[in-house]
């Protein structure tokens, strides 16, 4: 791809070279805040490869000193300085003459005391192992050293050897490399958009992942001729006394994501408090069964209101009692509009039958309950669905391509995310409810760039999940 673009011309090669370095550069000043602020004294540690990435990792430390000036920088090379590619060796003496004695070459064994950061550019794609055993060495110093955040360039060296560099963020340079969404010393994945696919020469893959720009559709601006049910009506389904939270989160969310009426389905024991916390939704009591679940009894409260919904979510919260999953099997089997099956409705039971319109939305755990040994695109076909496969890289697919989200991160990890992310996919779902994979895929970026916007805020250990929500509008209002 990169013959195709460059051409052999070596000023395009170093034009992308300066969008990588100055871009990972970004992403690492950014990810940073979520330690908290960046220090005016920060050490920063280079490991440099003779390769391009050596020249990006060069390009990156240069911007974080431009940007902060009283920065300090250390360079070790995994060889002879004098062995680097040109456009590298020409990075190499633009840092120098740059920041001058604020950036000096050490060998590996100089390696010591607290560094802001590490950014790792000594291989690229083309390594092959094993490693030498002067760079693993250099790559082990590197990993037991003090680093508050290790960042590596497109790949981190070593990929999985053991020895091999360990990060905490990998910035993959224009495309995402395979092995970055398997081996666990990549830490949290950033994608670092060079262009290349901006008038591509055409290449077709099968697995490609969600930026920012998914979002456009929301920023614009809305049809001042719309009324609150242009933008879409979505029914919930959910909730029981064992798990009250789950449906009110899902109901909260879809409301704070652009849904212009959300009908609520809970049980009629909850409608009173949850009425007066969110009094923008519509409630409606449903019968319960004596533990608190969603009796049978109370169908016609839907069946009667149906012409009214554009998309449902149902789900969060619903306990696992057999009278309430017989009912929302029933309600999965015959209801037309689209349907958000998440949570406990997760069932074999539930979502067996072949119909338009479904979106599951199982983590791993529940994906092997209901998938078996199937892989997401064959299980995706097999089911006619959009399934979301929560994880640290969330993977969306309707069967023919594999969309991967790397937004969010560890700061989800906790109760309430996945309710969340429902009512906000259920949202979108009715705003468009021809579209589901568009639905499915601005649902999960919006969750994902909100949850980044709460940990680099707040960091990722003291937040509730419903903070979450504070962060959308925000999202939507930056074009990255």
């Amino acid at each position: 791809m990169e013959e195709e673009l460059f051409g052999g011309d070596e000023e395009k090669a170093w034009v992308a070279m300066q969008c990588a370095g100055l871009a990972v550069a970004e992403g690492v000043a950014r990810d940073f805040r979520e330690l908290g602020r960046f220090p005016r004294n920060a050490r920063i540690l280079v490991l440099g490869g003779k390769g391009h990435n050596g020249g990006d990792a060069l390009i990156a430390a240069l911007t974080l000193l431009t940007r902060f000036y009283n920065a300090t920088a250390e360079v070790v090379f995994a060889s002879d300085a004098s062995d680097l590619k040109p456009l590298t060796h020409r990075a190499w003496q633009n840092l120098q003459n740059e920041v001058g004695d604020r950036v000096r070459p050490i060998t590996s064994d100089a390696i010591a005391g607290n560094y802001a950061v590490s950014i790792d550019g000594v291989f690229g794609f083309q390594f092959r192992p094993p490693l030498r055993a002067d760079t693993l060495a250099l790559l082990q110093a590197a990993n037991q050293c003090d680093v508050d955040l290790r960042a590596a360039v497109d790949l981190p060296s070593g990929l999985a050897v053991e020895g091999g560099f360990k990060a905490d963020f990998t910035y993959a340079t224009g495309v995402v490399k395979t092995p970055l969404l398997s081996i666990s010393n990549a830490g949290r994945l950033r994608y670092v958009d060079l262009g290349f696919f901006d008038g591509s020469p055409g290449h077709s893959v099968d697995d490609l992942v969600l930026t920012d720009a998914v979002l456009n559709p929301l920023r614009n601006w809305r049809d001042p001729q719309t009324d609150k049910r242009g933008q879409g009506h979505l029914f919930v389904v959910a909730g029981s006394r064992a798990y009250p939270g789950a449906a009110l989160m899902a109901v909260t969310a879809a409301l704070r994501s652009g849904a212009g009426l959300v009908t609520a389905f809970v049980p009629e024991s909850l409608v009173p408090a949850f009425a007066a916390q969110v009094p923008e939704a519509i409630w409606v009591g449903w019968p319960e069964t004596p533990d608190g679940g969603l009796a049978l009894e109370g169908q016609h409260l839907l069946q009667e209101r149906l012409a009214r919904a554009s998309a449902m979510v149902i789900g969060p919260g619903l306990g696992r009692e057999p009278e309430t999953l017989v009912l929302a099997a029933d309600i999965v089997k015959t209801v037309e509009v689209p349907i958000v099956v998440d949570a406990d409705a997760l069932q074999k039971d539930v979502i067996s039958g072949s119909r338009d319109g479904l979106v599951l939305t199982p983590h791993a755990g529940e994906f092997a309950r209901i998938a078996g040994d199937r892989g997401l695109r064959e299980f995706a076909v097999e089911m006619n669905a959009t399934v979301v496969l929560k994880g640290p890289v969330t993977r969306i697919s309707a069967g023919q391509k594999t969309y991967h989200s790397l937004f969010g991160g560890p700061v989800l990890a906790r109760g309430g995310s996945g309710d969340i992310l429902a009512g906000m996919i259920g949202a979108q779902l009715a705003r468009t409810p021809l579209d589901s994979l568009g639905a499915t895929c601005r649902g999960v970026t919006w969750h994902g760039l909100a949850a980044d916007a709460l940990a680099r805020k707040h960091g990722a250990t003291a937040v509730r999940s419903t903070q979450l929500l504070d962060f959308l509008s925000g999202v939507l209002r930056i074009r990255e």
